[in-house]
C-alpha cells in the first residue's frame, strides 16, 4: 500500500509538473501576444502622429504661400495705381500715398509671414490691452447684427 501511495504522489507531482509547465508555456505565449500587439499599436500610433504632422506641415507651407501671393498683389496693386492716377494734383498726391501704404503693406506681409503678423498682433494686444477688448466687442457687435438680419 505504501508502494502505491508513493506511486500516486510522484504520479500527482509529475501531473503538478506538467501543468506548471504548459502554465508557464501558456503565460510566456499571452505575454508575447500582448507584446506583440503592444509594438504594432506603437508603430500604428506612430504612422497616425507623423501622417498628422506632415498633414499640418502642409497646411502651413500652403497658408504661408498664399500670404506672399496676397502680398505680391497688393504691391502689384500700388503699381498699377501708380500707373493709371495723375502724377500731380490732390488725386495724384492721394493715389500716391495709397500706393506707398499698399507697397508696404506688401512687403510687411512677404515679410513676416502669418506667423510674424501672428506675433505682432500678440505684442500689440498686449501692450494695449483695453483698447484691444473695446476693438474686439465692437466685431462681435457688428457680426451680431449682421447675422441677425440674415
Amino acid at each position: 500500500m505504501a508502494n502505491h501511495t508513493t506511486e500516486s504522489r510522484n504520479k500527482a507531482q509529475e501531473a503538478a509538473g506538467k501543468a506548471q509547465d504548459a502554465a508557464g508555456k501558456a503565460l510566456e505565449a499571452g505575454q508575447s501576444a500582448v507584446a506583440g500587439v503592444t509594438d504594432k499599436a506603437r508603430e500604428l500610433s506612430g504612422d497616425a502622429m507623423r501622417a498628422g504632422q506632415q498633414a499640418a506641415q502642409s497646411v502651413g507651407n500652403a497658408a504661408e504661400n498664399a500670404t506672399t501671393r496676397v502680398g505680391e498683389g497688393m504691391q502689384n496693386l500700388a503699381q498699377t495705381v501708380r500707373q493709371r492716377v495723375p502724377d500731380s494734383g490732390v488725386l495724384g498726391s492721394a493715389a500716391d500715398t495709397v500706393a506707398s501704404t499698399l507697397e508696404q503693406g506688401g512687403r510687411y506681409i512677404q515679410s513676416e509671414g502669418l506667423s510674424g503678423m501672428s506675433d505682432d498682433l500678440t505684442n500689440l494686444i498686449k501692450r494695449n490691452p483695453i483698447p484691444a477688448l473695446l476693438v474686439g466687442i465692437g466685431f462681435g457687435f457688428l457680426l451680431a447684427r449682421l447675422t441677425s438680419r440674415s
